[in-house]
């Protein structure tokens, strides 16, 4: 019985890892590596594994360094069922297909700047059809429900609270009277945050993998910071007739900032100035949000409950096409532009950024984690010049963070998953997080539980549980 890390090991992107129960190989996530485009063309185009071999994937939820490369493996032969939470299932159909419309589209403007410098030209890691394709192997479960993936392998999601239908993922096997239990903590949330619940507890494991974006620091700015500087954002951009723009997920961030500016404006802290969201997908996934109330924490399903449009307002303008999109770039401020990716890594927020970010008036508003060697990861760092669509760009605009926003549990929230554990796993993977994050979170785990095998993966390493 063992396990490798495809992915997400001592890194934050591409999380892909493989259970190897006798001759059965689950896979627990299947996603994108994001960073340089030479890593990620090597990291994704081959995911390190056969897919062919693969009986059953476990997606613990959409975003697209979990779930992004599923077409690839149903071009490597892969035919078995992908389970999935409900919401998952909703919003990874959209996320996929947007991937593709995504890298079909970069493709296809960097194949035309190359020819003109007679470089080979890019082909998407997979089309519509194959999205089409991996979709018809899906698998609806709810949350808490024990299913069978084989005769001698059972699982079960339960909430983790991250985003829409993210879950953990408890899998269990089972032979000859003996049993081993695998728990996948997921991307966890966090606690006592806006429209979705608290992370719940999960079932005890002998072998946990926990994630460890934040695994080395604590979100120390509370709600009331958070709020002033936002303020004090939107008055800088009314003044100076300037933009702000915010790369943001589709799914989960897009969200909850609606709602946190729609707060600011209904308290008169700040005017209604027009607000674009600039993601198609980001209106089809507020759409989903609107299916799955199920997923709301007490206060959001309360207000959804009472007709109110949590997400809409007549300031607040979900873009869809192409040509309003660009559009934008020469409208003048004030206004505030959402787009995605969250990590700069792709969409319609590349655009914003060329176009925008050498304007010192401008603000650049960065409110999630970004991954080492992203564009997002340059613009925190404040890099005076930075690389958008392989073109060397004068970086003027202000760089504003908002750590208070992210998504992710931190370290206390991670020991605190663990603490709920009862009784503890003999052996903890740490994975999801940077070497630092990684190492820190790890030393922590090794203090409190001295009993507890901690280990910290190697890419592609293969361990026996």
């Amino acid at each position: 019985m063992n396990i490798t890390f495809h992915g997400a090991a001592r890194s934050v992107t591409g999380s892909r890892h493989e259970l190897q129960f006798g001759n059965t190989r689950i896979l627990l996530d299947c996603g994108l590596f994001q960073g340089r485009r030479q890593d990620s063309e090597r990291f994704n185009r081959y995911l390190g594994f056969d897919p062919a071999t693969i009986h059953a994937v476990l997606l613990s939820h959409a975003h697209i360094d979990h779930s992004g490369a599923l077409p690839i493996l149903t071009k490597g032969r892969f035919r078995g069922p992908v389970y999935m939470t409900k919401a998952t299932q909703d919003l990874v159909e959209i996320m996929l297909e947007d991937s593709a419309k995504i890298q079909k589209a970069d493709c296809t403007y960097l194949n035309k700047r190359g020819r003109r410098r007679e470089r080979p030209g890019l082909a998407p890691l997979y089309t519509l059809l194959d999205v089409q394709a991996i979709c018809r192997q899906f698998e609806r479960m709810a949350y808490g429900k024990t299913f069978r993936v084989s005769p001698r392998i059972k699982a079960q999601f339960t909430d983790a609270g991250h985003i829409l239908g993210s879950s953990s993922i408890w899998v269990q096997y089972a032979h000859k009277g003996e049993s081993v239990s695998v728990l996948f903590s997921g991307d966890v949330g966090r606690y006592d945050m806006p429209i979705l619940r608290d992370p719940q507890p999960s079932p005890p494991c002998d072998v946990l993998i926990l994630e460890s974006t934040y695994g080395d620091r604590i979100h120390d700015e509370d709600l009331e910071t958070m709020r002033t500087k936002a303020e004090s954002l939107v008055k800088h951009a009314i003044k100076h007739k300037s933009k702000i723009i915010v790369p943001a997920f589709a799914v989960g961030r897009t969200q909850e900032l609606v709602m946190r500016i729609k707060e600011l404006v209904q308290e008169k802290r700040i005017p209604q100035i027009p607000i674009y969201i600039d993601s198609p997908l980001a209106s089809k996934a507020t759409k989903i949000f609107r299916h799955h109330p199920e997923c709301f924490d007490e206060e959001t399903l309360k207000t959804f409950t009472s007709h109110k449009d949590i997400f809409g307002a007549k300031y607040i303008r979900y873009v869809e096409s192409v040509q309003e999109s660009q559009r934008l770039n020469t409208r003048p401020g004030p206004c505030v532009i959402i787009a995605a990716s969250g990590m700069c890594e792709g969409g319609r927020i590349i655009h914003h950024l060329k176009h925008g970010i050498q304007n010192e008036k401008n603000i650049v508003a960065m409110v999630g984690f970004q991954a080492e060697h992203t564009l997002g990861r340059k613009l925190i760092e404040e890099w005076d010049m930075v690389p958008i669509f392989g073109r060397p760009t004068p970086r003027r605009a202000q760089i504003i963070r908002f750590n208070g926003l992210s998504a992710h549990g931190d370290r206390l929230d991670l020991l605190n998953y663990v603490h709920r554990l009862n009784p503890k796993p003999r052996k903890v993977f740490v994975v999801h997080g940077e070497e630092r994050q990684s190492f820190s979170l790890a030393a922590a785990l090794r203090t409190e539980y001295p009993n507890m095998e901690v280990i910290i993966p190697s890419l592609h390493s293969t361990h026996n549980l």
